[in-house]
């Protein structure tokens, strides 16, 4: 009977620290498959931004398909088909019944959802009746079940999270380490958390009264990116107002000067 390892999550979007997981459970012998169970929606999340559903499926077969194990690790999108709000113990209910006369089904989870299980819809019947292997997150540790799980303490930290990736790409910054080529690629061209966005989004919270210090440089560089230097100068100016001791700022600021004195050199030295 194969031995399938439910990895679930919204994958928001999938990065190399869930596939290096994957690849250590088929490195360690804990089952013959890895599956990515792609979420539709967390019912413990109730306002998560996510990306549209087959836009993270598609990204999750990517970083599976780039992975070392591509026969082994795999996506799934069967909780798009099932009743919603989407709860574990229904997925887990639904596969044992179509498929459990030939696979047999663990999960896969951080340390800091042990600490919610049982806020899970029929948590009792998931821990009797499915093994969970629990992965270590930094600064989580794994207190509650740790009779009834079993913990990976070797399992691969990483040091960022699918928020942080979804806040670099709306910086536009380079995200291609944290998700890989092909997602990093499939993220360009679908424009998700494109940088456009954030820049107007910071636009209306400044513009709504927040004149802050972090706010302003963020915008700043994200002018500074797009080649308008005057906007950026702009930015990093209006922050020092707030804070003259600020060293980056003061760098950024530096640096989009720079620019504007070299490419407008007849205007500053006519």
């Amino acid at each position: 009977m194969k031995h399938v390892l439910l990895y679930f999550g919204s994958f928001n979007p999938v990065h190399k620290g869930h596939i290096a997981l994957a690849e250590y459970a088929i490195d360690k012998g804990l089952c013959d498959e890895v599956v990515l169970i792609v979420s539709p929606q967390n019912p413990l999340k109730e306002s998560e931004e996510l990306a549209p559903e087959l836009d993270r499926f598609e990204m999750a077969e990517l970083a599976c398909a780039a992975s070392r194990y591509p026969q082994q690790i795999k996506p799934s999108a069967v909780e798009f088909l099932l009743e919603r709000p989407s709860y574990t113990i229904q997925t887990l209910r639904f596969l044992t019944q179509n498929h459990g006369h030939e696979m047999r089904f663990s999960i896969l989870m951080g340390a800091d959802l042990t600490e919610q299980l049982d806020r899970w819809k029929d948590y009792n019947e998931i821990l009797e009746h499915y093994p969970i292997y629990v992965y270590p997150r930094r600064g989580e540790a794994c207190e509650r079940y740790r009779d009834r799980v079993t913990y990976l303490a070797d399992a691969p930290l990483c040091d960022y999270s699918s928020t942080e990736v979804r806040a670099a790409s709306e910086r536009g910054e380079q995200i291609e380490p944290m998700v890989g080529s092909e997602v990093a690629a499939y993220i360009q061209r679908k424009k998700l958390w494109d940088p456009t966005a954030r820049l107007e989004k910071l636009t209306e919270l400044i513009d709504g009264g927040r004149h802050e210090v972090a706010l302003y440089v963020e915008r700043g560089k994200l002018h500074y990116r797009r080649a308008e230097w005057g906007k950026a100068l702009n930015d990093f100016n209006a922050a020092l107002r707030l804070e003259p001791d600020h060293v980056e700022a003061r760098e950024w600021a530096d640096m989009a000067q720079e620019i504007l004195t070299f490419r407008y050199k007849d205007y500053y030295n006519p």
